[in-house]
């Protein structure tokens, strides 16, 4: 039987809680007892969309509906000082949340709330051992504590929010020409690559979803989430610390998507899998690990981070996998519906579907299938969205894949990739 020490509680809520909570958002409750605004159109908010509207080229699909969803997300889900709040888990924020925030902000050029997200998230989640910082990572999970009071409830590190945290620090620094916000981010370079990377077979290094401690139990396993592999910004990483192997990192990204797809029939990637480092050969976990090995809410975020790689940097491989691995949901597609969770043999687990499923393989059916996308679009995506909402209004998960999902990745100006 293997054991996950301090894991069950990273897994309940990064890519899983959003879409599987009961939690209702009636008469959300904070530490201030301040609440967003509700999702009802102002005076501000319509100047505030003008504005948001100006930062997206023309050309671009959906222009409208990516500004308005925005501005509704940022009043609703964003507290005034920058908090992210997650309704659907008892009014908690994550290191997932406040990166999401921060990375649509600078995408679409806010730096009003850029500023206040990364302010709340430095001075509120920080990981401390002896009331000293430990590192510049950021605790993952942040709320109303056993006594009452709020702060760090697990004060471990959850990788993908701290790499989509450092892109978007990355990003704004040179959106905005802010040289602090690149200092912050070579910190934090530093810390993820020390904390969260490890090299193992034949001198292969691999990114760890947290700590070492939780998750290589023994000298020949670890545990990987390969929707946390990000390709795109390792390259970007690169390009402002060459100290470190970041495109290492790109390479053993790829060998574990494509390797780990054949523990599924139907070439699907995994929320979760284990990797032994002296055979190179991929497991699934146990039924009876919290952590699961199947098709789910985590791994559809392995389409949109593969087709950011295929669009910014043109890679071969992105492409490849995309085309691939997306076969047998091409083919659910042909019958105009995929199921939320799927076994990895292909099986629905569920007779439900997914919003935040429909705009992740959006991103990749662009790269591969564009009819297929723009089907996904029409009948699948649009029809969710109400208000600058997508779905249910306290779904925070769904909202934010379907905007990262929806904007075109060419809409980035090219001089903030290089």
């Amino acid at each position: 039987m293997w054991h996950f020490p301090k894991v069950a509680a990273i897994t309940c809520l990064i890519g899983l809680s959003a879409c599987v909570s009961s939690y209702s958002a009636a008469n959300p409750k904070t530490p201030d007892e301040k609440t967003p605004v509700a999702n009802v159109p102002t005076e501000g908010s319509s100047q505030n969309l003008t504005g948001l509207l100006a930062e997206l080229p023309k050309s671009t699909p959906n222009r409208e509906l990516l500004a308005q969803s925005w501005d509704s997300y940022r009043q609703r889900f964003i507290q005034s000082d920058g908090r992210v709040i997650d309704y659907e888990a008892s009014d908690s924020s994550t290191s997932e949340g406040q990166a999401y925030a921060l990375l649509r902000a600078v995408l679409i050029n806010d730096p009003a709330t850029f500023a206040l997200t990364l302010n709340w998230s430095e001075n509120n989640l920080q990981r401390q051992a002896d009331g000293k910082r430990t590192d510049s990572l950021w605790a993952w999970k942040w709320g109303r504590k056993e006594d009452g009071n709020w702060g760090v409830i697990d004060s471990n590190f959850a990788s993908d929010g701290d790499i989509d945290a450092i892109t978007a620090l990355i990003l704004a620094s040179r959106r905005w020409n802010q040289p602090e916000y690149l200092e912050l981010a070579k910190l934090k370079l530093q810390d993820l690559w020390n904390l969260s990377t490890i090299s193992k077979t034949q001198g292969k290094r691999y990114l760890l979803p947290g700590p070492v401690a939780a998750f290589v139990p023994d000298s020949s396993t670890i545990y990987l989430n390969p929707s946390y592999f990000a390709p795109y910004a390792f390259r970007i990483f690169a390009q402002v610390d060459p100290q470190h192997d970041w495109l290492s990192l790109v390479d053993s990204s790829y060998q574990v998507l494509e390797d780990s797809a054949k523990l599924s029939s139907v070439g699907l990637p995994s929320d979760w899998v284990a990797l032994n480092t002296k055979t190179g050969q991929y497991q699934t976990l146990p039924a009876s690990s919290t952590l699961k090995s199947l098709y789910s809410f985590d791994s559809y975020r392995v389409w949109w981070r593969l087709s950011l790689d295929a669009a910014w940097f043109n890679s071969p491989q992105a492409k490849s996998y995309l085309v691939t691995s997306t076969q047998h949901l091409q083919k659910l597609w042909s019958k105009q519906s995929i199921p939320a969770r799927i076994d990895l043999q292909g099986k629905p687990l569920v007779d439900y579907e997914a919003t935040s499923q429909y705009a992740m393989l959006y991103a990749a059916m662009q790269v591969v299938k564009p009819a297929i996308a723009q089907e996904l679009l029409v009948k699948k995506i649009l029809p969710q969205y109400k208000q600058g909402i997508w779905g249910d209004q306290s779904a925070y998960y769904t909202q934010n894949l379907a905007w990262l999902g929806l904007l075109p990745p060419k809409a980035i100006p090219q001089r903030l990739l290089k």
